[in-house]
């Protein structure tokens, strides 16, 4: 039975999903600015622009082979980024609460403790758990629907609960897979670790 063969990752910096990701960077503060200024049509657009380049640079990644290391750091980097800065920029407007903004950023502020946990035993990141992909998945939905409603105001009748159900859902599957990384770290770390061993995956999500 043969094995597909594993994507080649190299070091190069300058690829056009890299440049892509450094380009979803940039437009962070300039899509906080815009949420917290209350221009929501342009901050609306920057997100969908932001949206469109994310699915760009990973079909452009695998089609092409150029994935690389500082992609794999740079992608999932610039979409933590954008969700807390639209929960920020609404949370400073009133649109949502500030405790949700601490449940999201509490989350990953775990995932950091344990990766030092992991590193100070020799181990890299966690493999990546699907329910931390379907959680980030329901946050990028919440986000738009809710700007949707902010720069469109006549129908934030029907935007906004979807989007409250995408972002509380996404919230609790955020916790739960935070959960299941917390008890794979206890796992791991109790374990003895091979000699030569390695866990190379990244937890993006």
């Amino acid at each position: 039975m043969s094995e597909a063969a594993a994507p080649e990752i190299s070091d190069r910096i300058w690829t056009v999903p890299n440049i892509l990701s450094f380009l979803r960077l940039v437009l962070v503060p300039v899509f906080l600015v815009l949420i917290i200024t209350g221009e929501d049509l342009w901050a609306l657009i920057v997100l969908v622009f932001s949206s469109l380049t994310d699915y760009l640079d990973g079909v452009i990644a695998r089609r092409f082979q150029q994935i690389t290391r500082l992609g794999q750091l740079l992608d999932p980097a610039a979409d933590r980024l954008f969700i807390f800065a639209t929960f920020i920029g609404l949370a400073f407007r009133d649109v949502v609460p500030w405790w949700l903004v601490a449940v999201i950023v509490g989350r990953d502020a775990v995932l950091l403790v344990l990766g030092i946990v992991l590193a100070n035993f020799g181990y890299g990141p966690l493999p990546v758990h699907h329910l931390g992909k379907v959680a980030t998945f329901c946050l990028f939905y919440a986000l738009p629907i809710l700007m949707i409603g902010q720069a469109f105001p006549a129908i934030a009748w029907f935007t906004a609960p979807i989007g409250w159900a995408f972002a509380l859902w996404g919230a609790f599957l955020y916790w739960w897979a935070g959960v299941i990384y917390i008890v794979e770290t206890r796992r791991v770390i109790a374990i003895p670790r091979l000699l030569g061993g390695s866990r190379s995956d990244t937890l993006d999500s």
